[in-house]
């Protein structure tokens, strides 16, 4: 059902909110305008101006690891400043409260944890920007430990310890999506009573399965998102809303 305005659409999740015990947020790149991160798939959006570099083509090749790179460093301000938006601090909110057991998302800017949540109880599908990790040994560094080997060689550097290239704690396309994320938000959507889409456009598989599994568990679904989604038909209830505008009522004092 389609909420008919934002009012009504805030009052009908409010009562779902109130009657779930178990709440599981699934989160995609619309929270995150409000922070001023880009969605990457929107016109005008970096992946209408850049063409993704992916996983073999970063592995393969060093120029494509000196572009990578540099087109990080270069949305290094963005990410920097970004600060938690009305929606990550609602499901903070939530998440304090003891509805949600823990939140699984899409985006790799890290502003969940900011808002209050533990790292442990952040499922991160797409990984995270904010540090690096070598695709060899998996040793973490730090993207200052990155900046200073590039700006002292113009090249993008490989593990001191084994060799292999050093890349964003990110996924690429065609990289493998992490499993142990894979598992845990499928056992989160197979029992939870009440989730919630936000933000996501529901395109990019296998993650746009996990709103379809927790209806077919019985929870109740809600899709929050400006523009439609082709799961909409499932969902019990459907706000075509500004998410901070819907999930502002909902942060906490």
């Amino acid at each position: 059902m389609i909420a008919s305005d934002l009012r009504s659409g805030v009052d009908q999740l409010g009562d779902m909110i109130a009657e779930a015990k178990v709440i599981v947020p699934f989160t995609g790149a619309g929270i995150s305008t409000e922070s001023g991160i880009p969605d990457f798939r929107s016109p005008g959006g970096l992946w209408t101006r850049n063409r993704p570099i992916p996983y073999d083509e970063f592995v393969a090749s060093q120029d494509a690891r000196d572009e990578a790179w540099r087109r990080r460093f270069a949305m290094e301000p963005t990410f920097a400043a970004a600060k938690p938006g009305r929606g990550h601090r609602a499901l903070a909110s939530l998440y304090k409260a003891g509805k949600i057991p823990a939140i699984v998302t899409q985006n790799i800017d890290n502003l969940h944890q900011n808002s209050g949540f533990a790292a442990e109880h952040v499922i991160e599908l797409h990984g995270n920007t904010t540090y690096a990790r070598c695709i060899g040994c998996g040793e973490s560094y730090g993207l200052a430990w990155v900046k200073e080997r590039m700006d002292a060689t113009s090249y993008a550097p490989d593990c001191p310890g084994c060799g292999e290239p050093v890349k964003t704690a990110t996924i690429s396309f065609g990289q493998a999506m992490p499993e142990d994320a894979m598992r845990r938000a499928t056992e989160l959507a197979q029992h939870c009573d009440l989730f919630l889409a936000i933000g996501s456009s529901l395109v990019v598989w296998p993650a746009a399965g996990f709103p379809m599994l927790a209806k077919n568990c019985g929870a109740r679904l809600v899709i929050i998102n400006n523009e439609p989604t082709e799961q909409d038909e499932l969902a019990d209830l459907v706000i075509r809303h500004d998410i901070g505008e819907t999930l502002g009522p909902f942060v906490g004092n």
